[in-house]
Parts: structure tokens; C-alpha cells; sequence
């Protein structure tokens, strides 16, 4: 089977594991917030790695910057939603701490890929 470039990247392989992570997370979340915030955290999170994966596919090294950018603000809307869910105590403090701390690996490798692009 034929492995696609952003598949051997540890910074998509880590949002992908995230992504995993938050859907099992808002297992828990009320019912009544499955169109509100439990619907946004899974998309923000989930944007965090498609674009990733969509940057790869692009010819030059702007474009493939440009969708880490897009990437990255994923992952800090991401986090929004996290702190908001732990204000709401959707979550417990633990469980923001371990994604926060996730999130800013994710996010520090984002920018380390996008600095190597733009320094091509």
C-alpha cells in the first residue's frame, strides 16, 4: 500500500491521535451541547490534522506554509474550546492539562515544519 507524505509526518500522526482523543473526551459532554460545543471541538480538532494533510499536496512551499497556518489557528481555536468545556466543567482540570499539553506539542511542531517550508 502506498503511504502518502503527510502520513510519515510525526506532527499529522500526532493530530491524529488528538482528534481521537477529543472525540473519546466528548463522549461525555451533555446532550444537549451534541450541535454546540461538542460539535465545534471535533471539527476545530479535526481541521488541525486535514490541513496538515491538505498543505502536503500543494506545490510550493508558501501554499504548503499557508494551510499550516490554517492548521495552527485550528489548534488554537481548538484549545478555546477546551478552556471553555473546563470552565463549564465538561471536563476535569487533568483532562485539559494532558490535551493543553498535547496541543502545544502539536502546535510547536506546526511551526517548526512551517519555518523548514519557508526556509526552502
Amino acid at each position: 500500500m502506498y503511504v502518502f507524505s503527510f502520513e510519515k509526518l510525526d506532527v499529522w500522526q500526532n493530530s491524529r491521535e488528538f482528534v481521537l482523543a477529543i472525540y473519546k473526551l466528548t463522549n461525555n459532554f451533555p446532550q444537549s451541547e451534541i450541535y454546540g460545543i461538542t460539535s465545534q471541538i471535533k471539527r476545530s480538532s479535526s481541521s488541525i490534522a486535514t490541513n496538515i494533510a491538505e498543505g502536503t499536496s500543494r506545490n510550493t512551499n508558501k501554499d504548503k506554509a499557508h494551510f499550516l497556518t490554517l492548521s495552527y489557528s485550528s489548534a488554537t481555536e481548538t484549545l478555546n474550546h477546551l478552556i471553555i468545556s473546563k470552565d463549564l466543567d465538561y471536563i476535569s482540570e487533568e483532562e485539559y492539562l494532558v490535551c493543553r499539553e498535547k496541543l502545544e506539542k502539536i502546535c510547536n511542531q506546526i511551526n517548526s515544519l512551517k519555518k523548514y517550508y519557508l526556509s526552502q
